[in-house]
């Protein structure tokens, strides 16, 4: 059975949702870190000692910084901030994904991007190698909907320019 335009066009959008709820999830729930990083602090008990500990290393750090230095935790506002305009974003591919490819091209290419940042950065800030990894899995897990949608949106683009959309 043939595909049609108007299905590659919905698969395109259903992974295009998957990241605009992913980075909308993402930003708003990095405003809140300090309460959420205790009450993940005092739930975590099924994970391995190394996590738990460094989870409560980062509380305790978040903790002391809003208490004697709050304005530094204006810069994860930005950061919330950044990843809800982002969704934004991917709002214009959702509505025409062929006509907004670049828009996917971009984010893929955010997606690699992660991986050098996440063992650069990360390396040199002192973050331990678990969370580098952790920190990956937004890149790899993110680029696997953007690519379906990147590719769906090609397809339909070629049935489209060839008089094939039905």
């Amino acid at each position: 059975m043939q595909i049609t335009y108007y299905q590659l066009i919905k698969r395109a959008r259903i992974g295009i949702l998957i990241i605009i709820a992913g980075l909308a999830i993402s930003g708003i729930t990095a405003l809140p870190l300090e309460s959420e990083l205790k009450w993940l602090t005092t739930h975590t008990g099924g994970l391995p000692l190394a996590m738990q500990s460094w989870l409560k290393t980062v509380y305790d750090a978040i903790w002391y910084v809003n208490m004697h230095y709050p304005f530094l935790s204006y810069g994860t506002d930005w950061l919330a901030f950044a990843h809800v305009m982002l969704a934004v974003l991917f709002i214009g591919p959702y509505r025409e994904p062929v006509k907004n490819i670049w828009v996917l091209q971009f984010g893929m290419i955010a997606c690699l991007a992660i991986f050098p940042l996440a063992f650069i950065a990360g390396n040199i800030r002192g973050i331990p190698f678990f969370w580098q990894l952790i920190d990956c899995s937004f890149g790899a897990i993110g680029i696997i909907p953007l690519y379906i949608s990147y590719k769906a949106a090609r397809k339909a683009e070629y049935l489209f320019q060839n008089k094939l959309a039905i």
